[in-house]
């Protein structure tokens, strides 16, 4: 036996290694056959933003039959390979560009040009006219969601670029006249043919606002850097905050959907921050300590009522040593008691109202000249605390955080700050002036007082989005000069894609999702920047075809599981202009099923490698809505 075992494995061993060399060999030429095939099928694949149905070309044009004016319909190649143009139809065997599976949405009829959802008019008188209530938010339920594509007006263009938009608006944008007639004589805008001009009017300042900003100026410190955030309640056509921003102030202007056809949508026609709102019964929706001023000209809101109620909420929002400027009824009474058609001793008691909750507030009464009249918040409430032995009431809140702010009652006491050791010490921290305070460590951060986030992120972040912008500019057709000026940036985290976009022409809206881990819109305003608050499962505070850019970075992340992506996507068209751009910062699963949706929402769209590579799991889609009217639509059907 141990004779026919001798060496009877060596022909066993020979074809083994045969067999072996065989399948290597075998495997190799697949995978250059593999490597052959995939390098001639990316040299073939056409750009998804250029290659669209005949339908969405046709509609990308205006209808003089010019071509779209976003270059990013027809982008030229990226500067790297890792950033080039990505086909995800084969990997992950979702048929994307089949349209048949595309569902096209329809568009609204035109009634609903001008809708915003959760100011409906006609859903509001269902609601409290006590504190008007009826005027506050209240959304559509979700059976009550359109699901179709808000329509332009028939010869709409594109608006003014800035700053030529401050002054002049299309009226075929917003063909309303009543401001204009209602308004004429206070010189707030003006219809002029095919346009609008602003001449800078108001109620209260006659001879422009330019003039009237320059009064405050003389008063409170308006150019050394202190004042940068404001806040003007009852906004008119935001001419206030138009001529702000010449001065390096940024202000939020907000005024109720009302009798005074679309305010706010002129204001965001011309460039400058606004939002449908109105101070009613439940809280702003910023943060406590955000902004360094806050505005009322003849802003018709009722101070010395609901015991001083609106005021302890301006208190909320106003940072330590912040200004309150009040012109209009009841100030200098005197001289115009009878133009406002009121008796004077109504007058006089309603400004010795104020003045007594103010002085309650622990607000010092800076100054009262001619038709102005200002307040200076504490910067800390030591004294504050000592006169609750003197003023009884309003009370110091023992309520939980005051940021909270989302459909939130206000309260009739006053927003405690943070504490500090000496009576000279700003509470919650002091802030660096304009322009450094953009950069500089915001005091929530540097005192540890939002969890998880550090001065190191902070930086960390900061570069990152340096990084980014300059990556978004190598694109071509995105960031030139004046090409977007209204930004909405939908999870703005500490607002560092914001701070990144400073030296551009533009300003953003940074939303802080209430559904988020951190409530962070308290640092992006202690960095000089403005926000709000915003749960993505509603519609924004905002007019149609209201901005140009928006950027949604981890938006849908937070979002697909909490409710139907299709209605925020639906809500990103009826706020983005035509032309309009989005970025979408998500993963490759949530943006192929992003695209799927967007490509029957008559939006021109591709996906792109992350900036770090195409390993990052992380993608990048550039979308842009096409230009297409309520007109065009109803005679194609």
């Amino acid at each position: 036996m141990a004779k026919e075992n001798s060496g009877s494995t060596k022909p066993n061993q020979l074809e083994s290694k045969r067999k072996r060399l065989s399948w290597i060999l075998g495997v190799s030429g697949l995978c250059i056959l593999f490597y052959v095939l995939g390098a001639w099928q990316t040299t073939t694949s056409t750009n998804p933003l250029v290659n669209q149905s005949d339908a969405y070309t046709k509609a990308s044009c205006n209808n003089n039959g010019t071509e779209n004016n976003n270059p990013l319909l027809n982008p030229q190649p990226l500067p790297s390979t890792s950033s080039g143009v990505l086909d995800f139809d084969s990997h992950h065997q979702i048929e994307i560009n089949n349209s048949d599976s595309v569902q096209n949405f329809p568009a609204c009829g035109m009634k609903y040009s001008e809708y915003t959802p959760c100011q409906d008019p006609v859903r509001g008188r269902k609601f409290d006219r006590k504190m008007l209530k009826y005027r506050e938010r209240h959304c559509p339920k979700t059976d009550e969601l359109l699901h179709c594509l808000i329509p332009a007006p028939p010869k709409y263009k594109n608006p003014f670029k800035w700053p030529q938009s401050r002054d002049y608006a299309w009226y075929d944008n917003i063909p309303h006249k009543e401001l204009s007639i209602e308004k004429a004589v206070q010189n707030w805008i003006q219809a002029e043919g095919d346009r609008f001009r602003f001449p800078g009017g108001g109620t209260m300042f006659p001879h422009g606002a330019d003039a009237y900003i320059d009064d405050i100026a003389e008063l409170i410190p308006l150019k050394s850097g202190t004042i940068r955030t404001a806040i003007d309640t009852g906004c008119g056509v935001a001419s206030w905050g138009a001529y702000l921003l010449k001065r390096d102030i940024l202000a939020m202007s907000f005024a109720p959907r009302d009798t005074h056809e679309a305010q706010v949508q002129f204001a965001l026609e011309r460039g400058v921050p606004a939002m449908i709102g109105i101070m009613a019964s439940q809280r702003l929706p910023y943060p406590a300590r955000a902004f360094d001023m806050a505005h009322c000209s003849r802003c018709l809101i009722p101070w010395h009522q609901y015991d001083g109620l609106y005021l302890l909420e301006v208190d909320r929002v106003l940072r330590p040593g912040g200004y309150w400027v009040l012109s209009g009824p009841p100030i200098r009474w005197k001289k115009y008691w009878r133009g406002w058609e009121r008796s004077k001793q109504d007058l006089n008691a309603e400004q010795n109202a104020i003045e007594t909750v103010a002085k309650r507030l622990c607000w010092k009464k800076v100054i009262e000249k001619d038709d102005l009249a200002i307040w200076q918040k504490p910067i800390n409430h030591i004294e504050c605390v000592k006169s609750r032995k003197v003023y009884k009431t309003p009370h110091i809140c023992k309520s939980e955080n005051p940021d909270t702010a989302w459909y939130r009652d206000m309260e009739s006491c006053i927003t405690p700050l943070p504490e500090v050791s000496n009576p000279d010490e700003v509470a919650g921290g002091s802030l660096e002036k304009w322009p450094e305070r953009a950069f500089a460590v915001p005091p929530r951060i540097s005192r540890g007082t939002i969890p998880g986030i550090n001065e190191e992120k902070f930086q960390a972040d900061n570069e990152l989005w340096k990084e980014r912008v300059r990556r978004y500019k190598s694109i071509n057709g995105l960031l030139p000069k004046g090409r977007y000026r209204n930004v909405m940036d939908m999870n703005a985290y500490i607002g560092g894609f914001a701070a990144a976009l400073l030296k551009y022409p533009l300003w953003v809206m940074n939303v802080v999702p209430v559904n988020s881990n951190q409530d962070t819109l308290g640092i992006i305003y202690e960095r000089g920047l403005i926000g709000t608050y915003q749960d993505w499962c509603e519609a924004f505070s905002t007019y149609p075809r209201t901005y140009d850019l928006i950027h949604a970075s981890g938006v849908f992340s937070i979002y697909q599981d909490r409710c139907d992506i299709t209605y925020i996507l639906l809500e990103m068209d009826r706020i983005l202009r035509p032309e309009g751009t989005v970025i979408f910062r998500d993963t490759v699963e949530l943006l192929v099923k992003i695209k799927s949706i967007t490509d029957g929402m008559r939006w021109k769209s591709q996906i792109m490698d992350h900036e770090n590579g195409p390993f990052n799991p992380e993608k990048v889609l550039f979308a842009v809505k096409t230009y297409w009217t309520g007109e065009a639509t109803q005679k194609k059907h």
